[in-house]
């Protein structure tokens, strides 16, 4: 293991950076999220959910995770969903399974809405400087789940594609090989949704009506669809909810078969991220380029410590350069939050 001391507090630009390596993809973390909105910096949505102003998770809906002993709404949401249907085939009540789920989805709903950042207050000028970086790479993946990618998208949507088809979009695995942009949401999102299949569907709607259709959409009156996202949890948690979906387990394979260089933009790589780091230590991955807030000399030589930790004892070239000069860390993206 390489030595701490052996790290300086120096960070390459990445104006110089990015134009001398062909870089094949990016993988965004929750730190660009929080570039534009800083309230994004929230440790647990399910936390959130607990005290919540309006309508929180109350004890009985507390103890339906505790039964599944999981913090995933996705996994929670999906049983109760289960148990309502059986409960129906058996002609059993299914009146308290269903009152659960309308009660956690409704929690969940008012969490989001108290964290996520206002489509009023996003500016156009910031959703074109989040597109044009997006689209110099062949292949984006994005661990968040907020809407901020799919706004920037939706802003220019020529020569990105997500992969969702169909007049009422759907998953389409072969669409997966395009000469466009492909923007993989490893993670799931709040614009997506798990059908009774099990398959994945985009919600549509107009970018600045989705993140209030969050709360009205017809999830919210018939249990035929669970919103798609993994949240939080252990990784085991994680990877369960990942290859219980078509569309997650596919965008998670893609980052374990990725090529060349790998961009790294706001992503801590934490131990709730570990399954993250194990399909990077698995990939064809040649170079990452990881990015640093520099807060100060001895944070930068503490983050790449951790970085090098990481990635020990693998062929692969690391190199560190400032966020702030990256596209999506220009603190002319930041917003300010309403209190």
């Amino acid at each position: 293991m390489t030595d701490f001391q052996e790290f300086d507090a120096a960070l390459e630009d990445w104006n110089a950076l990015g134009t001398s390596l062909p870089f094949s993809g990016l993988l965004i973390g929750n730190g660009a999220s929080r570039a534009v909105w800083e309230d994004f910096a929230y440790d647990s949505l399910f936390e959130n959910a607990r005290t919540v102003e309006e309508k929180p998770l109350g004890a009985s809906e507390l103890s339906v995770f505790d039964a599944l002993q999981t913090r995933s709404f996705e996994q929670v949401l999906g049983a109760l969903k289960t148990t309502s249907r059986v409960n129906k085939a058996l002609a059993v009540s299914s009146a308290a399974p269903r009152n659960r789920y309308y009660a956690i989805k409704e929690a969940l709903i008012n969490s989001v809405h108290a964290l996520h950042i206002p489509w009023r207050l996003v500016q156009a000028q910031s959703l074109a400087t989040i597109n044009q970086e997006l689209r110099r790479y062949p292949t984006v993946f994005t661990s968040n789940y907020d809407l901020l990618n799919y706004w920037a998208i939706q802003h220019a949507p020529e020569g990105l594609d997500d992969l969702f088809q169909g007049a009422e979009p759907a998953f389409d695995l072969g669409a997966a090989r395009t000469s466009r942009t492909r923007i993989l949401y490893l993670h799931g999102g709040l614009h997506l949704v798990r059908n009774l299949d099990g398959s994945a569907r985009k919600m549509t709607s107009t970018e600045g009506t989705l993140l209030g259709n969050f709360a009205i959409n017809n999830t919210l009156k018939t249990l035929d669809d669970v919103p798609l996202f993994v949240s939080e949890g252990p990784v085991a948690e994680k990877l369960k909810t990942i290859r219980s979906s078509d569309y997650l387990s596919f965008c998670y394979q893609q980052l374990l078969d990725h090529q060349g260089a790998l961009c790294i933009f706001g992503h801590n790589l934490g131990p709730q991220d570990q399954h993250l780091v194990q399909a990077i230590r698995q990939s064809a991955s040649s170079t990452l380029a990881i990015s640093i807030y520099p807060r100060s000399a001895a944070f930068i030589q503490h983050q790449k410590r951790h970085y090098a930790k990481l990635f020990d004892g693998l062929d692969l070239e690391l190199r560190f350069f400032d966020a702030k000069t990256h596209a999506l860390g220009q603190p002319a993206l930041a917003v300010p939050v309403e209190r």
